[in-house]
C-alpha cells in the first residue's frame, strides 16, 4: 500500500510542476504530455484537489486545471 501512496503522491508532484510551468491547461492535454499510465493522472488530481492546491472548472467537454 505505502508503494503506492508514493506513485500517487509522484503522480500528484508532476501535475503541479507541470501546471506551475505552463499555467491553466486542459486535463486531457496535461494527461497526455505526462504519460501518466493507469488512473494515476486522476489520482495525483484527486490529491491536489484535496489538498486545495488546484481550481477545476468545466468548460464544455473540457476539463481544465490551474494551480490556487
Amino acid at each position: 500500500m505505502q508503494e503506492l501512496q508514493e506513485q500517487i503522491g509522484f503522480s500528484a508532484g508532476m501535475i503541479y510542476d507541470y501546471l506551475n510551468n505552463n499555467g491553466e491547461s486542459s486535463f486531457s492535454k496535461m494527461k497526455k504530455e505526462l504519460d501518466l499510465k493507469g488512473n494515476f493522472a486522476d489520482l495525483g488530481l484527486g490529491w491536489l484537489a484535496r489538498e486545495d492546491k488546484v481550481e477545476i472548472s468545466k468548460k464544455g467537454a473540457s476539463v481544465n486545471v490551474r494551480l490556487k
